[in-house]
């Protein structure tokens, strides 16, 4: 008995030394899913992606669009407190939802001008599991939806130290800027100048540091902001946003319009014709020679 008692000692030892050691604050773990119906491109991005963070969880495909409160209880199940959800509608439109479960905030982004590590080969590298230097804009600061957009940003794209499968190394920085009322996404090799790979180097280019763009690439318009995680009261909306089943629309209508443009002046151009047509005479070529 005594023995048993010593060794459930050392256990309840060993993981209470264990557990002082694991210092770690930011225990963010990212659930990364996407709808039914996602194309090869928005497949790809989501794959890049994953391999830049970590610390994320990829899930199999959700089967519904509407009540998305379900992933609150799928992202409990994995053990995550963020959610990264790829909505496909059309099979052409990309709608990116970040959330904070389960008590949110969340916001919907609309992803544009998208471009896959696949599609742009660029000559940037960097290591598989390192954490990225986070670079926001000064321009996050200047309205409240952008400072709380910044926040979330940051915990979803941030490695923690110390979680899995990843490397104490920083060797990318994540780029993320406001133009043009949108947030321009952008990943970026660390590159410094030593005298192994680097012909003509000097006492001077000791620390000199240049930046090449790795990918991918894309663009998120925001729609909305929501107070809770998926749903709940809207935040702030974006006045400016126009859907693109709307343009599609105006471009089909702008077709249309064209084309019975065109029907009207071969009518009147017909009409004007036998306006203007002349009575033939009887020794016309037509009637001679028919």
């Amino acid at each position: 008995m005594a023995s048993v008692y010593k060794s459930v000692e050392k256990k309840v030892n060993g993981s209470s030394s264990s557990s002082s050691k694991d210092k770690r604050v930011n225990k963010q773990r990212v659930l990364m899913l996407s709808s039914r119906g996602i194309v090869y491109r928005y497949r790809h991005l989501l794959t890049d992606l994953e391999g830049l963070m970590p610390h994320a969880k990829k899930d199999s495909k959700f089967d519904t669009k509407n009540n998305l409160f379900v992933l609150n209880e799928l992202a409990e199940l994995n053990n995550c407190n963020n959610c990264v959800f790829f909505e496909v509608r059309k099979r052409q439109d990309l709608y990116l939802w970040m959330a904070k479960t389960p008590n949110g905030p969340s916001v919907k982004f609309h992803v544009q001008n998208l471009h896959t590590m696949d599609e742009l080969k660029m000559t940037g590298n960097c290591l598989k599991g390192s954490r990225p230097i986070l670079s926001f804009d000064k321009s996050f600061e200047s309205a409240p939806h952008w400072a709380l957009l910044k926040e979330l940003l940051a915990q979803v794209f941030n490695v923690p130290k110390g979680s899995r499968r990843s490397k104490p190394f920083f060797d990318h920085v994540l780029s993320f800027s406001i133009a043009d009322n949108r947030i321009w996404f952008r990943n970026y090799q660390v590159v410094e100048k030593n005298k192994e790979n680097t012909p003509g180097f000097t006492s001077k280019d000791k620390g000199d540091i240049s930046l090449v763009e790795i990918g991918p690439r894309f663009c998120l318009t925001v729609i909305r902001i929501f107070d809770g995680s998926f749903g709940g009261p809207t935040v702030y909306e974006n006045q400016e946003f126009v859907s693109p089943n709307f343009i599609r629309a105006a471009l089909r209508k702008d077709k249309i319009q064209k084309y019975q443009n065109r029907l009207q002046a071969t009518d009147e151009r017909k009409a004007r014709i036998a306006d203007t047509k002349m009575e033939e005479s009887e020794l016309s070529d037509r009637k001679v020679f028919q």
